[in-house]
């Protein structure tokens, strides 16, 4: 069913939320055109669309506005992230004859502004967290709010979203620092440094309600979702409806949500986000409004069988929702009523987000070239309630680099009842291998596993607190991931051809009989030995380091497959080499391999790489805290990087004197790129720098053109 009046739309961004805007376009008969900055030439998001025009950057709103105009769109749908939430794009969109694809520009100027917003909610009768701001405070005005307020507090910036630039503060000789370091990074991701103090809430719950309201006044809510699941106050794991909110305290939330949409004449499909006290489940409290499609949008969709990407079409075409009973009430589900039945929501939708990060680094971000890529099963539409879906634009070869969010694909799963609902997105995202950057895959698959997470005992503290049991896989995965990169290895150094000279078949055989050989592989600063007797394609024994022997047999099924049976168990592993390095990956869970050159027993010994700091990420310096001939204290902040929107601080992991510095602010740097050096009182001790994790101390930072 077509969307009159619209034939034609720009999609103002990048990744996956381009590729699922235009699953919705084609399905209407819409003709889509995307936008790339000259990193992303040839992306899949470029290919996935009918046409696609060049602009400088995804930020850059009248390059944006004249490809819109160059290709007779008809309407522009800014997605989220970059300028979704700029009221000035959307002015310029309208100024230019298009069909603005979201809320009025006052409604997003309205809700944009965290303070603006609370009293705006206050206003309307909304409860709100108790806290302090307002614009133009000094850092002292702030502090001594923060002390009137009652530590411990959270610090956030009035502008801008996704977790950036907040900071919890426990202690008030780290106020100045910790307002100093805010605003910092609000002023470079948002171009405002305002910022307001809210009072800390112990074992939150984060609920959100999606709305969509249309040109003629009417406003209906689509039930709630929990997205407590976050680290570094950004959302991994999100689900509709909550395990935790009961029937009175959703029929007024959904009300509250809804008075907030009127009180800013909300036109489109927005969120309102609440904070729940974990221990106090029928208190809860407005935070802000995101005026926008969500990231989470498609758990609501797979519960309530509606494209929201198309009522967002609808309403901005000016079609009003379908007539409803008592809409101003906190009737759950009224529209659903009318368009699916009775019945409303149906069963229980989980969402995971896979990021380039590395969870066993404190999820620090991750670069890397696309070596090899492989999805689980998924439905091409969300009106088909498909029980997994995902929604990417991943594809090897493809760069992932520091400049834009490191979100990479989104895996959702849909069951009658919420057990059956992970069990499914855990089986999915063990089907899950994404080869050439570290992700967190194989750390979702066991957070979802977690007991705490299966019984719905949900907080945003839950992944800080269980981060230590869940971050690496175990040791004998980490073992069998070596010798399965081995065995790609020998694959790939086995001769080809109808003729094979046995001198060049890499069994270790010689005259005198076989022997052991092995191969020394470098995996997160070590090197790995793995000896091997006989060739692994035949069957072999193989050990890593002076691990016991095992028995070996693997089997290539194409495509990157490799069986591999270790000691009578066999399991799937995907596998790709791409240059030195080699990747292998199970169950979600990934290793990096770079081959060293093959050496025999009594040869060179495996050895821990000794070196000086070393960055934890690729990123930009931002700053240098110390100098060369500066003694300093374990812990002390080195150097501050940023990338992907987050400033990292790289500290000293003992006491020392700095005797070297390598790095300036503005340089670029490369992961395990060396930054200087620290030496202790006794000589040289090479030390590894590590990223600041606890209480806000790993600073988060500016949104380089990345999705919110």
């Amino acid at each position: 069913m077509s969307v009159k009046g619209i034939g034609s739309v720009l999609v103002a961004n990048r990744g996956e939320i381009v590729v699922r805007i235009v699953r919705t376009l084609r399905a209407l008969g819409i003709r889509s055109i995307a936008v790339y900055a000259d990193d992303d030439a040839g992306a899949p998001h470029v290919l996935a669309a009918d046409h696609a025009y060049r602009v400088g950057s995804y930020l850059d709103a009248d390059a944006i506005v004249a490809a819109a105009t160059s290709a007779r769109a008809d309407a522009v749908h800014p997605g989220y992230g970059f300028l979704s939430e700029d009221p000035g794009f959307a002015r310029t969109v309208i100024a230019a004859g298009l069909l603005w694809v979201g809320p009025p520009p006052g409604a997003i100027e309205a809700m944009g502004d965290k303070i603006r917003a609370k009293q705006t909610a206050a206003a309307a009768g909304v409860p709100v967290v108790p806290g302090s701001g307002r614009p133009g405070m000094d850092d002292e005005e702030l502090a001594a709010a923060a002390l009137e307020v009652g530590l411990p507090v959270l610090l956030k910036p009035a502008a801008g979203g996704g977790g950036k630039g907040m900071r919890r503060v426990t202690a008030p000789e780290d106020l100045p620092s910790s307002i100093a370091a805010a605003r910092r990074e609000a002023k470079h991701a948002f171009g405002d440094d305002t910022l307001l103090v809210e009072r800390w809430v112990e074992r939150p719950r984060h609920i959100e309600v999606q709305v969509l309201a249309d040109t003629l006044g009417s406003v209906v809510h689509l039930g709630e979702r929990e997205c407590s699941l976050q680290r570094r106050h950004q959302k991994i794991v999100e689900e509709s409806p909550s395990p935790f909110v009961d029937d009175a305290t959703r029929a007024a939330m959904t009300h509250s949500a809804l008075e907030v949409a009127r009180s800013c004449g909300y036109v489109g499909a927005g969120t309102v986000e609440f904070i729940v006290p974990g221990e106090r489940p029928g208190e809860y409290f407005f935070m802000e409004m995101n005026t926008r499609l969500q990231v989470e949008h498609p758990v609501t969709e797979a519960v309530t069988g509606l494209d929201l990407v198309e009522w967002q079409l609808r309403v901005a075409a000016g079609e009003p929702l379908p007539a409803v009973h008592d809409v101003g009430t906190a009737q759950t589900f009224p529209l659903l009523r009318t368009l699916t039945g009775p019945t409303g929501c149906r069963g229980h939708a989980v969402e995971a987000r896979v990021y380039a990060e590395d969870p066993a680094r404190g999820f620090l971000p991750a670069s890397g070239t696309l070596a090899a890529v492989a999805l689980p099963p998924s439905l091409p539409d969300a009106r088909q309630s498909p029980h997994v879906r995902v929604d990417a634009a991943l594809a090897p070869g493809a760069t992932v680099g520091t400049r834009y969010d490191p979100m990479l694909a989104k895996v959702v799963a849909w069951g009658t009842t919420r057990e059956e609902a992970l069990d499914r997105l855990r089986a999915a995202l063990e089907e899950t291998a994404v080869l050439g950057v570290t992700t967190n895959v194989g750390y979702l698959v066991r957070l979802l596993g977690h007991p705490e997470v299966v019984a719905g005992h949900l907080d945003t503290g839950l992944v800080d607190r269980t981060l230590s049991e869940l971050a690496a896989p175990e040791e004998a995965d980490t073992r069998d991931a070596a010798v399965a990169a081995l065995c790609l290895l020998a694959a790939e150094l086995e001769p080809k051809g109808p003729v094979i000279d046995p001198w060049e078949v890499p069994d270790g055989w010689t005259v005198a009989g076989p022997r052991e050989w092995e191969v020394a592989l470098r995996h997160e600063g070590s090197v790995v030995t793995v000896g091997v007797q006989g060739r692994v394609s035949g069957g072999a024994r193989a050990r890593v380091g002076d691990g016991p022997w095992l028995e070996v047999r693997a089997e290539g099924r194409g495509a990157g497959e490799l069986a591999l049976t270790i000691d009578g168990t066999t399991g799937a592993w995907r596998t790709a080499a791409r240059g030195t390095d080699v990747w292998v990956g199970r169950r979600g869970d990934t290793w990096r391999f770079s081959s060293e050159e093959h050496v025999r027993r009594g040869g060179r010994e495996p050895q821990r790489l000794a070196g000086p700091v070393t960055s934890p990420m690729p990123g930009v310096v931002v700053a240098v805290h110390v100098g060369v001939g500066e003694a300093v204290r374990a812990g002390q902040p080195l150097v501050a990087i940023e990338a992907m929107k987050m400033e990292h601080v790289v500290v000293a992991p003992a006491d020392g004197v700095v005797t070297e510095l390598l790095v300036e602010p503005g340089q670029p740097v490369g992961l395990d790129q060396l930054l200087g050096h620290l030496d202790d009182a006794a000589g040289s001790q090479d030390v590894e720098g590590v990223a600041v994790g606890d209480e806000g101390a790993d600073v988060l930072g500016a949104d380089v053109e990345g999705n919110g």
